[in-house]
């Protein structure tokens, strides 16, 4: 296990903290680590030049590496050098650009990027010796590798494209629900009551201020996505739109949607936080917790007034009613280790900042 090089407080590190990180080795890449895949609180990740078409998911266990393993799952591997299509219901694992040599008190997170989640395309981390996705245990060397799974959409992908995102943290960091209540009374965290339990609640908008618009529906035939292209496709052609006046939606098994939250949520300077499932017994459906809310989402000092959350919802089993006012999801904040020197929505290319219900950057 690396020896420790840290001097940094208990928390999530902030870009600062990454490009020192970066500078002394202990996270690097080939190509080398581009300025722009700095953000906030995570660093984006990259997809390097192979992909491999699997049978089935799977994770590596203890002991056995990935590259062990992949013989026992592996159909075919190809070349994305000049792009290729992930056909939408497959699964494939990318060997990703960057590698990590933590120090023993260091250990990661990772999580779809909010983009990638708003396509319905399930982005996972496999580490070496891994026994659970998205996690990097404290201290680990070695490969990152992403699963990827097209649920809704068939893409294109190339070397370089940033489908996920990854969160250092030293020791502990979540707040509290005493934390959190705290915090909120002095800077308030979302819009109207705030629900604190294991995090902060926040429930689904099926009665918009303006309009009956509340949401889409993916349309289960669609084409190919290019995941360069941002602002290229119209609506139209991948989703349907869902409309209401009764504050009232019937979710079908299977199908993937895009809603948003009821609350506009903020998320101070000095904190960061992370979506968590809600759990099965609140209904037949799943909110998937696709990408971070860094630092400054929604906060007064990045030019933001309050953002809603966009929901990635997906029915189970059987159809379900969905209310207005449901508790659909929780956010989990947690303490950063310093300021960032770069805020979400200040100065840097943020997609979602004072947002509503949006769609990905791919859509007109």
């Amino acid at each position: 296990m690396p020896a420790s090089t840290l001097s940094e407080p208990a928390g999530v590190l902030p870009s600062q903290s990454l490009r020192r990180l970066i500078e002394q080795g202990i996270v690097a890449a080939r190509p080398e680590i581009r300025a722009e895949q700095i953000q906030p609180a995570s660093l984006d990740l990259r997809l390097g030049d192979t992909a491999v078409r699997l049978r089935a998911s799977f994770l590596p266990g203890r002991g056995k590496t990935v590259a062990e393993r992949l013989p026992e799952f592996e159909m075919h591997r190809f070349s994305i050098a000049s792009g290729m299509v992930l056909e939408k219901g497959c699964v494939y694992v990318v060997e990703l650009a960057e590698t990590l040599a933590l120090p023993r008190e260091l250990s990661a997170v990772t999580n779809a990027k909010s983009s990638t989640g708003r396509l319905d395309l399930l982005v996972r981390v496999i580490t070496d010796d891994g026994v659970e996705f998205d996690r990097v245990p404290a201290g680990y060397t070695g490969k990152l590798y992403a699963e990827i799974c097209p649920r809704s959409f068939s893409v294109l992908v190339r070397p370089g494209m940033r489908l996920n995102q990854i969160r250092l943290r030293h020791g502990q960091s979540v707040l509290s629900d005493a934390e959190l209540s705290a915090l909120h009374a002095g800077t308030p965290l979302v819009s109207g009551e705030a629900l604190i339990s294991e995090g902060l609640g926040f429930s689904v908008d099926l009665k918009p201020e303006t309009g009956d618009l509340v949401g889409y529906r993916a349309k289960p035939h669609a084409g190919v996505i290019d995941l360069d292209r941002i602002g290229a496709y119209d609506p139209a052609e991948f989703w349907e739109e869902l409309h209401t006046t009764t504050g009232q939606l019937i979710l079908d098994p299977g199908a993937f949607y895009i809603l948003v939250s009821r609350e506009a949520v903020c998320i101070p300077p000095l904190y960061a936080a992370e979506m968590a499932p809600y759990l099965a017994m609140g209904g037949e459906f799943r909110v998937h917790y696709a990408g971070f809310f860094d630092p400054g989402f929604g906060h007064a000092a990045a030019d933001g007034v309050g953002s809603r959350g966009v929901l990635e919802v997906r029915c189970h089993e059987a159809p379900f009613a969905l209310e207005h006012g449901q508790i659909v999801g929780r956010l989990v904040y947690e303490r950063m280790s310093a300021e960032p020197d770069l805020l979400y929505g200040a100065g840097i290319a943020s997609n979602y900042q004072g947002q509503g219900l949006k769609l990905s950057k791919h859509f007109k």
